[in-house]
């Protein structure tokens, strides 16, 4: 049974004439009767009995009645509600984001997209940068925003940005008349930074591998707002992605470039490849692009 031959036995059994329904399904008679007859065939018994002059539903005609209406509302539901995912008048997106993303810059971007697609629904999942790989290659969620990963596999990552790390210092620390901080200066004082494993220790950790500078660590914590905090409360000082830096300045921290060396990382979109995207997440995906880069 198809929606097809579902509105043929509709429209007979309405009208009670099958020149009315051909009329009204734009079908030739012959063809509305092929229809009718191949649904009683798959249903095996006559839904309908005709005479020259007369239409009449058989019981089994009249059981399906209630049935094809429903079955036909159903799918006129379907039809519509897809229609309007398509024209982005309906539908909702997930993204996943780290924490500073999300709370100073991704705001612009939902607004954005909002006054554009008023009609979808956003959710947004602030959560560690490494995680936020996880869940799109899960499928938890469609986008996510982090830092460039080392690993993409069957990921896409569209670049929005490059952010340079800077330093954060308590207030009145040796090192704040400095315009810009060596890391060897830096490193002088106790060092804060995030466990392992994360992608921004080990960005960190390779640059200094690279420079030739070891980094000794005095403290690790869990989140970059743990750090930001711990070094405002006079632990010592960090390095953190710029990105952190509003968070950094409310906490009570000075902020200043690090240097020798500068460490840059890319901050973008991660999801699956674009043609796997539902319209409401591609046009997310654009929005994003087109506010930050």
């Amino acid at each position: 049974m198809n929606i097809k031959q579902v509105k043929a036995f509709l429209a007979v059994a309405q009208s009670m004439s099958f020149a009315s329904a051909a009329t009204q399904l734009h079908l030739s008679q012959p063809a509305l009767s092929l229809s009718i007859k191949s649904l009683e065939e798959n249903l095996g018994g006559k839904l309908l009995t005709r005479t020259t002059r007369h239409i009449a539903l058989t019981p089994e005609g009249e059981a399906l009645m209630p049935i094809a209406r429903r079955l036909l509302a159903q799918w006129e539901n379907a039809e519509d509600e897809m229609k309007q995912r398509f024209a982005l008048q309906l539908g909702k997106i997930a993204i996943a984001s780290m924490p500073s993303f999300a709370a100073s810059l991704l705001p612009k971007a939902i607004r954005n997209y909002h006054e554009s697609y008023p009609n979808i629904q956003v959710a947004i999942d602030d959560v560690l940068s490494d995680i936020v790989v996880e869940m799109v290659r899960n499928n938890q969620v469609e986008l996510g925003i982090s830092f460039e990963p080392a690993n993409l596999l069957d990921l896409s990552f569209y670049p929005l940005y490059d952010d340079r790390f800077i330093a954060i210092l308590p207030k009145d620390h040796p090192l704040e008349e400095q315009e810009t901080i060596p890391w060897r200066a830096l490193l002088k004082y106790d060092f804060i930074t995030l466990q392992r494993p994360s992608s921004v220790r080990a960005l960190i950790e390779s640059s200094l591998h690279d420079a030739g500078i070891e980094l000794a660590v005095a403290f690790d914590a869990h989140q970059l707002a743990t750090v930001g905090r711990m070094v405002s409360e006079g632990m010592g000082v960090a390095v953190v992605p710029s990105i952190c830096r509003q968070q950094a300045i409310e906490q009570g921290a000075l902020i200043r470039p690090v240097i020798q060396p500068e460490i840059h990382c890319r901050v973008g979109v991660i999801c699956q490849p674009r043609s796997n995207l539902s319209i409401a997440a591609a046009a997310m995906l654009d929005v994003l692009i087109n506010t930050y880069s």
